[in-house]
């Protein structure tokens, strides 16, 4: 018995300490051993000799407890000790931190515009009826009105969800001529591998005398600004739909991933969308009172961007603050 307890008392870690216990409490150490003996006992010496064991037993463990408690609070002791931080002394910056590639993606398109005399434009985040979606033809029962689309509040407002009421705004504050864009956030309820709930985009409109602004002019500014971000890369406009532009056209890159060959990111086609633009509808001016003019509007995707621009396959990682892909953008 003496032995056994000279065992737990000589540990002096708690590495040796897990030893001595499989030594003393395992399935083959000394306590089982003497348990076993149980069994060869005449019956009148069995009870006593039973309790004698138990009760080393429970000393043996006691120590045991006691030890464990020693070294653990010796060895945290020792750990604080090693990483005792003296804030008196000046700290060695040697790591640098980067831009997040969404807002890096943002501020390269905004250098772009406002190198072309766009002036910046901010609105609200939380928008009324009319300048999210009356102003800009979205009539009442629109289906980009649905519920699975906006954010709705309880007193009829809305979480914006395009930047396009900032040009109402502006347009309402200021006559023409106008040439703006509108970076900011916008909120819809998607989320999966293309869509989040919160997303940012940047918005543009010119606007200027009637016959001054034409789709020659759209087309010659989004073919620059698209070989400014992506390089030398095929461009086409396509007819499409939008309830505040007429004509409308949205805007295809060769894709980026497989040189237009084809592959899985492209859906095989060769393309990749990456924005929306056309000239801007009399509706959109009659809502604001403006005679005799024309103008043009673009909207793109900023997340959509860095995606190609980094290659990034899936739009939740911009969100998720992973500093493996973060790190990548020192």
């Amino acid at each position: 018995m003496e032995n056994l307890e000279k065992m737990i008392e000589k540990a002096d870690s708690l590495e040796e300490l897990e030893k001595v216990r499989v030594e003393l409490f395992g399935k083959k150490g000394a306590l089982s051993k003497e348990f076993a003996k149980l069994k060869d006992v005449p019956g009148p010496e069995k009870k006593a000799f039973a309790e004698g064991l138990n009760q080393n037993k429970v000393k043996l463990q006691t120590l045991f407890d006691e030890r464990y408690t020693t070294l653990k609070k010796e060895e945290i002791e020792k750990l604080l000790k090693a990483e005792t931080i003296d804030v008196s002394l000046y700290g060695n910056l040697g790591e640098k931190g980067a831009l997040h590639p969404v807002m890096a993606t943002m501020d390269k398109i905004i250098d772009y515009f406002v190198a072309l005399n766009f002036a910046i434009e901010d609105g609200p985040k939380v928008e009324d009826d009319f300048h999210n979606f009356e102003a800009l033809n979205l009539p009442k029962n629109h289906p980009a009105r649905e519920m699975q689309d906006t954010f709705f509040c309880k007193d009829g407002a809305v979480l914006r969800t395009h930047t396009s009421p900032v040009q109402i705004r502006t347009m309402l504050k200021q006559k023409p001529p106008i040439r703006m864009i509108a970076p900011g956030a916008v909120f819809r309820k998607d989320y999966d591998l293309t869509h989040t709930p919160m997303f940012h985009q940047v918005e543009g409109l010119v606007v200027g005398e009637k016959g001054e602004v034409n789709f020659a002019n759209l087309k010659s500014i989004m073919s620059e600004f698209l070989h400014y971000m992506f390089g030398d890369v095929e461009i086409r406009f396509r007819p499409s739909f939008f309830p505040f532009t007429e004509p409308s056209a949205e805007v295809d890159i060769s894709c980026i991933f497989c040189e237009a060959k084809g592959c899985r990111v492209c859906s095989h086609t060769g393309w990749l969308e990456v924005l929306g633009c056309g000239i801007v509808d009399q509706n959109v001016f009659d809502a604001v009172e403006y005679k005799n003019v024309s103008g043009y509007a673009f909207g793109l995707g900023v997340e959509r961007f860095a995606m190609l621009l980094h290659k990034i396959p899936d739009l939740r990682m911009l969100f998720e603050g992973d500093t493996r892909l973060l790190e990548q953008f020192r």
